[in-house]
């Protein structure tokens, strides 16, 4: 086959395998009217929140409240998340509709057993979503993570460094939670790819899961921040995506605990400027002694 009509052929191949998809937004913060502590009237920014319900094939699945940074991404992410897709090729296309709050999602020949996967839910602390379809610990035992991928302790920093100053709606107006996503490069600190706000933690990760979909990116190499606790979901969701590293400014629970353990996924909690607690998978984790305590 002549060079021109392998590009065409690969072009057209890559065109198809990627959905056809709105780029709906809406005012991710408001101004309202307010009186300080010391009497003034002020105008301080809020977080946006919405209803989007998603529909796939005309079926509605679920609600989410959400910021609507990402909608179309978010839709795609909650549906690979879920394990109702098993790939963006899958999907035909996605519409999001401000006007009557909804997104929907077309697939190209449907999705089997798609009511029996939906009929079981789990009831979940996720916050702006809250349930999840079927068993939480389906085909987790049967992943591996990548085991020759390391973090070292200078990169983290680096890490945490860049996500502070990164220009956020959480600093303007509070309310949300803030996941990325980044690479270790051989040299140099992570470089970030993604950086999503919205008004519940399961809803950015899903955003972003949606994005590396989309963007065709592989996650057995990256790094994965977010401002939100650990719990048993976000730890699940971070194992599906084959994220070997998750790292959160906040705490976890025992059960997201139990399960990081069981699946050996390296979780750093509480880190923040240069103060971090590395819970599981310290094999990845490269810590800078020293000199101290090299003696």
């Amino acid at each position: 086959m002549p060079i021109e009509k392998l590009i065409m052929a690969l072009h057209s191949k890559a065109t198809m395998s990627r959905p056809l998809i709105t780029r709906a937004r809406r005012p991710l913060t408001y101004e309202v009217d307010a009186v300080n502590e010391r009497g003034e009237a002020v105008r301080p920014a809020i977080a946006g929140e919405a209803p989007l319900t998603l529909y796939v094939d005309k079926r509605e699945i679920v609600t989410l409240m959400t910021l609507g940074q990402h909608p179309e991404a978010l839709a795609i992410g909650y549906l690979r998340n879920q394990r109702l897709l098993d790939s963006i090729e899958q999907i035909s296309a996605v519409q999001v509709d401000w006007e009557t709050e909804s997104v929907a999602v077309t697939t190209h020949g449907g999705i089997a057993d798609l009511m029996e996967k939906t009929a079981r839910r789990t009831v979940t602390s996720g916050c702006g979503q809250g349930t999840v379809f079927g068993d939480l610990m389906e085909e987790i035992d049967s992943i591996r993570l990548r085991e020759d991928v390391v973090l070292d302790e200078a990169s983290l920093f680096a890490l945490l460094e860049e996500i502070r100053r990164h220009e956020t709606i959480y600093k303007s107006a509070g309310a949300v939670h803030g996941c990325a996503l980044l690479e270790a490069p051989a040299a140099g600190p992570p470089r970030q790819l993604y950086f999503v706000e919205d008004v519940g933690r399961h809803n950015a990760v899903d955003a972003i899961a949606g994005l590396m979909w989309l963007d065709g990116v592989d996650g057995t190499d990256k790094i994965f921040y977010t401002t939100g606790r650990l719990t048993s979901e976000m730890v699940i969701k971070a194992v599906q995506m084959r994220l070997p590293f998750l790292v959160s400014r906040s705490g976890l629970t025992q059960m997201g605990h139990a399960i990081a353990e069981r699946t050996g996924i390296t979780m750093i909690g509480r880190a923040a400027g240069h103060r971090y607690l590395l819970f599981t998978g310290r094999h990845r984790f490269n810590k800078v002694l020293a000199p101290t305590l090299l003696a």
